[in-house]
């Protein structure tokens, strides 16, 4: 994996990209041609049409990575590709079109987007039927050799298992034969010399995966290791990279104390996303006024009581505000006063309700919030304190997600399905610590984009 802006990203992933970009160009470019032939128009340098080729370029680009077709599933099945492709195109024409009267003449004639639009679908879903057998093969996998025969190494294992995964290992090394699970691992006694045993199996990476690493760890080796120039890495961080959240099983506080990340704090950023959340919200309010008032009607017409509701939420720094949205369940959902999780097909849940939640309209006036400065479009969801006092003696470090500004979307969100247990809150939380971990405006960026396909295919809504 490559590392941007404090985000890891698969090569596979990027190489795809790129060919993609190039082909996207290409794409609009014949299609310019193909017109300009039609028209008995001479075509000229393509330098003149250099902002038109790139603004497609860019639209569908973007598009796709909203839609997810730079996910893991789309890299496995070329059907699931084609469906996201169409997908993708269509909103980057659409989105091409909605610039060509903000920006004329940096976009293509509306008399080309047709033939762009037909070419791109042609040329991106040609690309993974020619290249998909490489970006899922070997070429790709980095070569790991996994120091640890115990539980933490089994989940390596597993992990190397699942479809898409970016690396394959090809050694365990039992260093704790008390501790073996793993019935293939080479005991380390029997090897001479680990150094040359590294080298010689063309391994690129180490991971230290011990169960215990007190007064156990093998300093020597993996001084030897370091210096012929191999990667070595302990498991959470590895973990982290490849699974893209904090795993609570491996962690400690040292590690995070001493591991790069926690610095959303850095001004410069900080100014940055506050300018970014007081513009987009700013706009949003105006823009979405009439929808939300219509649905404000409906919910009101539906049902008795009021069509939008107040709750206490937990900000950052565990300062509590209130929230509102779009009331969505009965006047009476928690009638005895207690705070309770919502639940699949959840009988307190409007038919209004169902649909503003599917669609997550009934998210809208926390843009409200944002402009106030309670919340940011991006971060943790924030929960109910009756929630927060009960995960934080449940679950370790959860007070450390209230580090940064909570959320209307978040990386938890969008890779998440909704979840309203303790085991769902530890899953969500491992990928909020993530997120207040490795914070970036890139980061950001990308969650809002791929939001896009949380609305499109809502799982888990509830």
């Amino acid at each position: 994996m490559i590392r941007l802006f404090k985000h890891y990203v698969p090569y596979a992933v990027l190489f795809l990209a790129l060919v993609d970009l190039c082909l996207l160009i290409a794409a609009a470019e014949t299609a310019w041609v193909i017109r300009a032939n039609q028209i008995g128009m001479q075509v000229d340098y393509i330098g003149n049409r250099f902002w038109p080729l790139i603004t497609f370029a860019a639209s569908v680009q973007l598009a796709a990575v909203s839609v997810g077709v730079y996910s893991q599933e789309s890299l496995q099945s070329l059907r699931f590709a084609i469906a996201r492709l169409i997908v993708a195109v269509s909103l980057g024409v659409i989105f091409m079109a909605i610039m060509a009267f903000a920006m004329p003449g940096m976009t293509l004639w509306r008399s080309n987007s047709l033939y762009a639009m037909g070419l791109a679908f042609g040329y991106l879903a040609l690309s993974r039927l020619i290249l998909g057998r490489l970006i899922g093969g070997e070429s790709f996998k980095r070569r790991l050799l996994v120091l640890g025969a115990g539980k933490r190494a089994q989940r390596i294992k597993d992990l190397e298992a699942r479809a898409g995964s970016g690396f394959m290992v090809v050694g365990f090394i039992a260093m704790d034969e008390a501790k073996r699970i793993i019935p293939e691992a080479i005991n380390r006694s029997a090897i001479y010399n680990l150094a040359d045993f590294v080298v010689r199996l063309g391994a690129s990476e180490v991971v230290l995966a011990l169960e215990e690493r007190r007064n156990a760890l093998p300093l020597q080796d993996l001084l030897r290791i370091k210096t012929t120039g191999v990667h070595v890495n302990d498991i959470s961080s590895f973990l982290e990279r490849e699974t893209g959240r904090v795993d609570l099983d491996s962690v400690n506080p040292s590690w995070l104390i001493f591991s790069d990340g926690f610095s959303s704090g850095r001004r410069l950023s900080g100014i940055a996303k506050r300018l970014f959340d007081v513009v987009a919200s700013a706009i949003l309010v105006a823009l979405t006024f009439p929808i939300i008032l219509l649905f404000a009607l409906l919910v009101k017409l539906e049902s008795r009581g009021s069509a939008f509701y107040r709750q206490q939420r937990v900000g950052r720094y565990g300062v509590p505000f209130n929230v509102i949205k779009l009331r969505s369940m009965r006047q009476d959902a928690e009638a005895e006063g207690k705070a309770i999780w919502a639940a699949q097909d959840d009988p307190r849940i409007t038919r209004i309700g169902w649909f503003i939640r599917k669609f997550r309209i009934d998210e809208l006036p926390q843009t409200w919030c944002v402009l106030k400065g309670e919340m940011s479009f991006v971060g943790p969801r924030p929960e109910r304190p009756e929630f927060v006092a009960d995960l934080e003696q449940q679950l370790p470090y959860f007070a450390e997600r209230h580090m940064v500004k909570p959320g209307i979307t978040g990386w938890a969100q969008i890779n998440y399905p909704y979840g309203a247990s303790i085991d769902d809150s530890r899953q969500k939380l491992e990928y909020d610590l993530y997120y207040a971990k490795n914070y970036t405006p890139f980061l950001d960026l990308l969650i809002l984009l791929q939001t896009a396909r949380v609305i499109l295919w809502p799982d888990g809504v509830r």
